[in-house]
């Protein structure tokens, strides 16, 4: 087996056993047995079960990128996408989470080894919302002067929301079509265009953009 599906077996194989009967309860050896590999190969890819534990955490990063990724690419109108994306992102990190105890437990009381490894993930994100916010643009959906600051802010935002949404302190006595509708109006009345002439507007800010971007190769 190549050494990058051997890795991905063994990471499969941790997240399974995390998931069933929780880290505390897993052993390297319970690992090895599962996979199929020996101890030997087990400890040649993962030193420890605590670095397993983590390349779990960042292969579910992973999915969950190209899940926001799938709906960036989607055929539909960029102001739909946006509220898509978020809520596919939050709930996405919701079900990861509660899917395992000891991730939960890590997740709230660990935060600083969860930021490390999720960089990535944060950077591809921006780059998911930024891809949207200049579909947005350039058909005149929104009214940005600065996608990269917006969908940086964007990013941060959401990510602010994630602990609350995951315990489900977002009013919860409200319906969840009333609570989705009332987080869209929110989003979109920051990003849509005015009203007035669409063909001057996006051309205004097809301008402003490409300015901005030769600002940045200077």
């Amino acid at each position: 087996m190549p050494l990058v599906k051997t890795r991905t077996h063994l990471v499969d194989v941790s997240r399974k056993l995390f998931a069933r009967v929780g880290y505390e309860h897993t052993t390297m050896n319970d690992i090895a047995m599962a996979s199929g590999k020996g101890r030997r190969t087990l400890y040649t890819y993962f030193k420890s079960k605590e670095e397993l534990y983590w390349a779990v955490v960042e292969s579910e990063l992973d999915i969950l990128t190209e899940m926001m990724r799938r709906v960036a690419n989607r055929n539909i109108d960029p102001d739909k996408k946006i509220i898509e994306m978020i809520y596919t992102r939050l709930d996405a990190v919701k079900e990861v989470v509660y899917r395992n105890g000891t991730l939960r437990a890590n997740f709230f009381r660990d935060i600083w080894a969860v930021e490390k490894v999720r960089k990535k993930f944060d950077y591809r994100e921006i780059e998911l919302f930024e891809q949207v916010l200049r579909e947005g643009v350039s058909k005149g959906f929104f009214s940005i002067n600065d996608t990269r600051m917006t969908a940086t802010l964007m990013h941060y935002c959401v990510k602010g929301i994630e602990v609350p949404h995951i315990r489900g302190k977002i009013a919860p006595a409200v319906d969840i079509t009333k609570r989705k509708q009332l987080v869209a109006d929110m989003v979109l009345g920051a990003l849509h265009r005015p009203e007035g002439n669409n063909e001057h507007f996006i051309e205004e800010q097809l301008k402003a953009q490409q300015q901005k971007e030769e600002e940045n190769k200077e």
